[in-house]
């Protein structure tokens, strides 16, 4: 998967390249819209590891963390885009 994705950050935009992973996690981001994504919503191998990655690159991704209960209760973390984004697809790729 390889996307564009452009950025909507105050007055300004960003305009982003990602292919793999990347992409990917940032497809799940902004479908999710406010609501956000979690490990358990949207099984991934590292979430956390994507999201580093991006707000490395200076995209704000806000993380909530929540308890859960179960057999483990415990908290687990739902990652939010802070800011409106477009995505379009590069290649012949779907975005599924």
């Amino acid at each position: 998967m390889k996307i564009r994705a452009t950025l909507f950050l105050s007055e300004q935009s960003r305009t982003f390249v990602f292919k793999g992973r990347l992409g990917w996690a940032m497809v799940q981001l902004v479908e999710a819209g406010a609501k956000g994504v979690t490990p358990i919503s949207r099984p991934a191998p590292r979430w956390s590891g994507y999201v580093f990655d991006l707000r490395e690159l200076g995209i704000p991704i806000e993380t909530i963390m929540e308890p859960h209960e179960g057999n483990y209760p415990g908290l687990h973390a739902r990652y939010v885009l802070s800011c409106d984004a477009e995505i379009l697809p590069l290649g012949s790729e779907a975005l599924t």
